[in-house]
């Protein structure tokens, strides 16, 4: 007797994946590491260069205007803000908004303290399965986009963290500086595919014109079913070098 063909689940449509998106709330907030709870969910970090867009994407994504603060000096964001997404008495992912990076005008004693916490957390953070990293369109990966990536090559590599790399302020550009910009930066982002393990992808969004909303949505959707990675037993806490971006490339 011939078995039935098993039955695909039916994707979730655009709406379902925005519905959900639009449930994040906040959390709680850190300035360290180890003021972060344990939580057991799996958590997506938004990283990216001051003015690149962060906290507007973060709150386009959530349909609210005031759930990831944007500051009016750059830079001053020093600490990881969590939040919730999903049910409300069941949330099943938490995203973590990270200081902006790479904003010379800020102090260097309190950018250095801040960017060791955001380097401690893309590198020792169990729970974190991917990462949003915010670029704008019209300068595309500078080298300190490029550093961070770098920071956590070893964990893309092993396929315990993805990267979706987000072409923000895409409504100041033409279609075809649009398609230049995103063929140039896949091209770029080629190189870290060296694993089948690695997963890592890019699109064009705009607040301003909801270009992309949906396609983030969903790629974050996506990832509730990836699973954080486990402590390793008996293993030392060897000391890490902190990503180099203090200063504008």
């Amino acid at each position: 007797m011939t078995e039935p063909t098993p039955i695909s689940p039916t994707p979730p449509s655009d709406k379902e994946v925005l519905g959900w998106a639009h449930t994040a709330r906040f959390f709680t907030t850190a300035a360290q590491l180890h003021q972060l709870p344990e939580t057991g969910l799996p958590e997506v970090a938004f990283v990216g260069r001051s003015n690149a867009g962060k906290s507007t994407a973060i709150n386009t994504l959530a349909q609210t205007k005031r759930l990831a603060f944007a500051s009016k000096t750059p830079g001053r964001t020093q600490h990881i803000n969590l939040f919730h997404v999903g049910p409300k008495d069941a949330p099943n992912q938490l995203w973590a908004d990270l200081p902006g990076y790479g904003y010379a005008a800020v102090n260097r004693d309190a950018k250095q303290r801040w960017q060791k916490v955001m380097a401690d957390y893309l590198v020792e953070r169990k729970p974190l399965v991917g990462v949003v990293q915010m670029v704008d369109s019209r300068h595309g990966l500078t080298d300190l986009d490029r550093q961070l990536i770098d920071f956590m090559a070893e964990r893309i590599y092993a396929g315990e963290v993805r990267l979706l790399v987000l072409l923000t302020k895409a409504d100041k550009l033409n279609r075809k500086e649009q398609a230049a910009i995103l063929r140039e930066t896949q091209e770029l982002l080629a190189s870290y595919v060296l694993t089948e393990q690695a997963d890592i992808g890019v699109a064009l969004f705009s607040a301003l014109k909801n270009q992309g909303v949906a396609d983030a949505a969903r790629q974050l959707h996506e990832w509730l079913g990836c699973a954080p990675a486990l402590d390793e037993a008996d293993e030392g806490d060897p000391a890490l070098d902190q990503p180099e971006l203090d200063d504008d490339a």
